[in-house]
């Protein structure tokens, strides 16, 4: 039985259908379960973290290859279905609870085994959810999920591309990045009204960029994009990261960057030294 078959008969079973207040698709791709499984590099020695399993059908495949999986879902309904399909299952640990909520640092230090986190996440939740996974410092080597294209997009870009945002340079500094595949609304019921994609974030051993405060970095970065239409300068200048406009000038200058840059034209690298250079003047006054 194929994966759409199988879907079919769980919904008609228990006579449920997907909860749209969750972002609930449930995929039936048998070609992109194998895809998303084998991009994941998942060994037999491995702990597996799958956000949002829903019907368990991406569940079905990490159990044949992983040494656990802990499945955290929110919506019982789905709980009562994964426990039923998977009980005789002795790999598998089912966790009911709002995955921003959990202690993901407890669950993978218990386990002490290589982690990877793999989800088909709900588009309207995606950016909190990824930024938890790597702003928590978790032991995770890499992170394999299904987002809406145009996200994921954003999430891999380049600086410099109609794409980058703010987030871009956060995946940036906290990881390595690589597109697997795109994925057709055709492959879900419901079908949802976009494009979806595979992504996978290869965690980083070390940082990639010389900077003294990550934290004063990502808030230079969040000022700059959140006047994205503006120059740098003026960006930076409006949300009060320069005392003043002459002090903007002097530091672009100093980085032989001009004054009409705009932020998505800067490096991490440069971000950081910017940061650097505020978090230098604050210690001297």
């Amino acid at each position: 039985m194929n994966s759409l078959e199988e879907t079919k008969q769980i919904l008609k079973m228990y006579n449920i259908r997907a909860n749209k207040n969750l972002g609930q698709n449930f995929l039936i791709s048998d070609e992109v379960i194998e895809t998303i499984v084998e991009s994941a590099d998942i060994h037999e020695q491995d702990l597996v973290i799958e956000i949002g399993p829903g019907l368990g059908t991406l569940t079905k495949k990490l159990l044949e290859k992983a040494g656990k999986v802990i499945c955290i879902e929110l919506d019982e309904k789905m709980i009562k279905i994964l426990k039923q399909r998977f009980i005789t299952s002795k790999n598998l640990q089912i966790i009911n609870d709002d995955i921003l909520k959990v202690d993901l640092n407890k669950i993978i230090k218990e386990e002490n085994r290589p982690c990877k986190v793999v989800a088909n996440l709900p588009y309207y939740i995606t950016t909190p959810i990824i930024m938890k996974l790597l702003e928590e410092k978790l032991d995770i080597e890499s992170i394999t999920v299904m987002i809406q294209k145009e996200v994921a997009e954003r999430l891999i870009a380049a600086p410099g591309s109609k794409n980058t945002g703010a987030i871009t340079y956060a995946i940036d500094y906290y990881c390595e990045t690589e597109k697997i595949i795109e994925v057709p609304n055709t492959s879900f019921i419901p079908e949802p009204k976009v494009t979806s994609e595979v992504i996978k974030l290869k965690i980083r051993d070390k940082e990639n960029i010389n900077v003294i405060n990550k934290e004063v970095m990502f808030r230079v970065i969040k000022s700059a994009f959140m006047q994205k239409r503006k120059t740098l300068l003026n960006a930076l200048t409006n949300a009060k990261v320069f005392v003043s406009k002459e002090e903007g000038i002097e530091v672009l200058k100093n980085m032989n960057l001009s004054e009409n840059v705009r932020a998505e034209e800067l490096s991490l690298q440069q971000f950081a030294d910017i940061s650097n250079y505020i978090v230098n003047n604050i210690k001297k006054q």
